[in-house]
């Protein structure tokens, strides 16, 4: 961790922060050339073509854990029927945003995330959307710094 001066207090907490930033970046080159449009790797993993540590399903929506997570707890909450992005959604679409920021919420809780924890949407490619099919990211299980980007 950091201590109260903010600096590392070992050389594997330096290390281990260097190597986060590293795969947002990666993320954000993802972004640069992600385009809207088709399937997705959410579309798979919501047909059960690909493997995912599902943590929770109904008709509406998927949660699972991020394979690249960039926190102790770090899990994806999507909607079965695909929104590109949110600045894509309506108010049509207000039930279903509804419904996923209540499951984010409830495996929050069954992740044990009492102490506080982090909802994300990146919409586009300046918010770091590498993946066109609208997804809340949820991030706890430490203290999370501010701000965020």
């Amino acid at each position: 961790g950091i201590n109260e001066y903010g600096e590392f207090q070992t050389f594997q907490h330096y290390f281990k922060q260097i190597n986060l930033r590293a795969m947002a970046s990666d993320e954000v080159s993802k972004a640069q050339t992600a385009l809207p449009g088709g399937d997705t790797i959410f579309g798979k993993i919501i047909r059960k073509e690909i493997p995912a540590a599902i943590l929770y399903e109904d008709d509406k929506c998927l949660a699972f854990k991020d394979v690249a997570p960039q926190a102790p707890v770090h899990f994806l909450v999507i909607p079965k029927d695909p929104i590109a992005m949110l600045s894509d959604s309506t108010a049509a679409d207000a039930g279903i945003l509804g419904h996923l920021l209540s499951t984010a919420a409830r495996v929050a809780g069954e992740q044990e995330l009492g102490e506080g924890y982090r909802v994300v949407i990146n919409n586009g490619k300046h918010g770091a959307q590498s993946v066109y099919h609208l997804h809340l990211h949820v991030m706890g299980g430490r203290q999370l710094s501010w701000p965020p980007g």
